[in-house]
């Protein structure tokens, strides 16, 4: 089990991630990733070293726990009013925030400091909640969908094989396509 599944919400423990995942971020603004050391962030969260190999075990694990956390989506995806409109100004969006520089820096981040497959379950989860939601609102309009599996076999894994293996020439064109595609055999 994950060291972050283990902690339980709120408190001291709160609180300490929250300080060390903000002086990570800090750090890396202003020293670059490259400069960031556990005694650095340690002394600017105001902890101490031991806390955090105790917490999370290493610096590529705390990295990787804080783009977890930064590729948490803020909020729903917007209602478009159909479900090919729903969809399409969600995968534009994810596309464009996954294939930016600091993106895919989140993305090998994450992966990277991920010895159990928790993080990537976790990343994949973010992605499959956004779009239950846009689902959910085509069948409350009565349209005709796709499962939430057949969404991210068919749209979220090849943007994001193009992300990390392809990246050259991806647009917004591209999801489009994506989603065209999958709406096309959903409506037969």
């Amino acid at each position: 089990m994950s060291r972050r599944t283990m902690v339980r919400p709120g408190g001291r423990s709160a609180r300490v991630q929250a300080s060390v995942h903000a002086a990570v971020r800090e750090l890396e603004a202003e020293v670059g990733r490259e400069a960031l050391t556990v005694p650095l962030v340690a002394t600017r969260a105001g902890v101490t070293p031991s806390t955090i190999y105790r917490r999370w075990g290493d610096l590529q694990e705390l990295l990787s726990d804080v783009a977890v956390e930064r590729l948490r989506p803020e909020t729903e995806p917007p209602d478009r009013g159909s479900l090919r409109s729903d969809l399409e100004a969600w995968a534009e969006q994810f596309l464009e925030e996954m294939s930016a520089p600091t993106g895919r820096a989140y993305v090998r981040d994450a992966l990277l400091g991920d010895p159990d497959g928790s993080n990537a379950g976790q990343c994949s989860a973010y992605a499959a909640e956004q779009i239950e939601v846009i689902l959910d609102r085509a069948a409350g309009r009565a349209e005709t969908a796709p499962d939430v599996e057949t969404v991210l076999d068919r749209v979220v894994a090849p943007m994001m094989y193009r992300i990390l293996f392809r990246p050259e020439g991806l647009d917004t064109a591209y999801a489009r396509q994506l989603v065209a595609g999958l709406v096309a055999t959903t409506d037969r």
